[in-house]
């Protein structure tokens, strides 16, 4: 793994993801649910900037972002020309800071515990990563479900 292959990485999902939202032919269906599927696109897309923005642009990047991850999954209604701005803001602040790691960061420890114990930084982004596509699956699939 380097950090230009997770820049690309990153760059690539999270412009698919600002393809993904404005695929949505009509709005307020990014924000709708149906039985089985309990978290809309909207909100997917709202708790993917906030995680990136918290656990990158925060933690690695001293970006001063503050997370509400309650309002992740809460927030309604957000147009979706702002989704795809605060995505393009994020795709901006990931990559400047993974542009300022060094291939020898990424073995370092990430400076905060998240899942009960230590890992690197690059074990964390990876996981980020990973996240993010999971997410953005989701965010497709719902779109096609429940877009009509």
């Amino acid at each position: 793994m380097s950090i230009s292959t997770l820049r690309k990485l990153y760059k690539r999902d999270l412009n698919r993801l600002k393809s993904e939202v404005g695929a949505y032919t009509d709005e307020k269906n990014l924000w709708i649910t149906s039985d089985g599927i309990s978290n809309c696109g909207g909100n997917l897309c709202l708790h993917l900037i906030g995680n990136l923005n918290a656990f990158i642009g925060a933690e690695l990047g001293n970006s001063g972002y503050v997370r509400q991850r309650e309002l992740e999954f809460s927030k309604k209604n957000v147009p979706k020309a702002a989704l795809i701005s605060e995505i393009e803001s994020t795709i901006l602040v990931v990559d400047s800071t993974l542009e300022k790691l060094s291939e020898e960061d990424l073995s370092n420890e990430y400076p905060i515990v998240v899942f009960k114990e230590s890992m690197s930084i690059g074990y964390f982004l990876m996981h980020l990563a990973t996240h993010l596509t999971y997410h953005l699956g989701q965010v497709n699939y719902h779109r096609r479900l429940l877009d009509r």
